[in-house]
């Protein structure tokens, strides 16, 4: 089923994502009945070699932050995205 998964690569060189866009890109992946996998690169961004997989390179923030962190701030985005996207109030 990966295989069918559109491919959000994290690398600092990626395209950077205000959050509504990012609930947009949420949306059309839950519209279309699409898995999202999402991978993490390292403080270099990815191999170039893997960039090249990619469906969307995607920045978090063009600064460089711990693995752990940029784990953290993605899982706090998608959070966000599906709170928006089914109409609950997004604890600030």
């Amino acid at each position: 089923k990966h295989l069918s998964a559109r491919k959000i690569f994290l690398d600092p060189a990626g395209r950077s994502l205000d959050s509504p866009a990012f609930v947009q890109l949420i949306e059309r992946a839950e519209r279309e009945s699409r898995d999202l996998l999402f991978l993490i690169g390292g403080h270099d961004g990815l191999p170039p070699e893997w960039k090249a997989h990619a469906d969307l390179l995607l920045s978090l923030s063009p600064m460089t932050f711990p693995h752990e962190l940029a784990r953290a701030m993605l899982a706090e985005q998608i959070y966000r995205a599906f709170t928006t996207l089914r109409g609950h109030p997004y604890p600030r």
